[in-house]
C-alpha cells in the first residue's frame, strides 16, 4: 500500500513546484521615477499622477519615441492600462514585447509591438523589422471594446511562439510566429509615435512572468 501513497505525494509535489513556477504579477513602476526604465525623460517623457506621459498636446511630436525596461522577457502576460489622444492627423502609440532597441536610428526598437490608434488599435505589428501588421482584429471588435480618449486595459500574452492581445478583456489579435530566426525575448517598451499632437499615458503596469 505504501507505493500510491508515495505516488500521491509526489503527484501532489508536481504540482505544486508547477504552480510555484508562475510568478505572480509584480509591477514595472513605482509611479514615481524611472527606476528599471530608459528612455528621454528630459523632453518626451515624464510621470504625472502615476502614470507614463509620452508626447505633447501643444506641438507635434518630432520622431517616435520609446520608453523601454531594463530587463530583458520571455514568456509573460503584462497588463497595463492605456489612454491615448490627440489632434493631429496622426495618432499612435503601442506597446513593445520582446523587443530590442534597434541601432541606427537609436530611438527606434526593433521587434513586436501591441499597436494602439485609429486603423491598429490591438493589431499586432513587427516595429522595424518586417514592418508589417502580423494580426489585427476585425472593426466590430474594437468598436465593442475601445474606450475612445479614456483609460483602457491591455493584457499581452506572449507564450512560446504565440502572441496575443486583449484590450478591455476583449481579443484582439492572436497570432504564432513561424519563422524561427525570429527572437522570442526582449525588452518591453512603451511609444509614442512621430507625428500628433499626440499623448500616450501607461499606467498599472504589472508583468506576471510563465514558466
Amino acid at each position: 500500500m505504501l507505493a500510491p501513497t508515495r505516488y500521491c505525494l509526489t503527484w501532489i509535489a508536481l504540482c505544486f513546484l508547477g504552480a510555484a513556477a508562475v510568478a505572480a504579477p509584480v509591477p514595472l513602476s513605482d509611479g514615481k521615477t524611472f527606476a528599471g526604465w530608459l528612455g528621454e525623460t528630459n523632453t518626451t517623457w515624464r510621470i504625472e499622477q502615476g502614470a507614463f506621459v509620452g508626447g505633447s498636446l501643444t506641438q507635434p511630436v518630432p520622431r517616435n519615441e520609446f520608453l523601454r525596461t531594463t530587463r530583458s522577457y520571455t514568456n509573460f502576460v503584462l497588463r497595463l492600462k492605456f489612454k491615448l489622444v490627440g489632434t493631429g492627423s496622426f495618432i499612435n502609440a503601442g506597446v513593445q514585447v520582446r523587443s530590442q532597441p534597434a541601432r541606427n536610428p537609436t530611438n527606434e526598437m526593433v521587434g513586436y509591438q501591441a499597436d494602439l490608434g485609429d486603423g491598429y488599435w490591438g493589431a499586432l505589428y513587427d516595429e522595424s523589422r518586417r514592418n508589417k501588421v502580423l494580426a489585427k482584429p476585425a472593426d466590430a471588435a474594437v468598436k465593442k471594446a475601445l474606450k475612445l480618449d479614456d483609460w483602457n486595459d491591455y493584457e499581452i500574452r506572449c507564450e512560446g511562439r504565440r502572441l496575443r492581445t486583449f484590450i478591455n478583456g476583449e481579443l484582439m489579435s492572436d497570432f504564432t510566429e513561424t519563422e524561427e530566426p525570429i527572437e522570442q525575448f526582449g525588452v518591453i517598451g512603451l511609444q509614442i509615435h512621430g507625428g500628433g499632437p499626440a499623448q500616450a499615458s501607461y499606467k498599472e503596469i504589472t508583468l506576471e512572468e510563465l514558466p
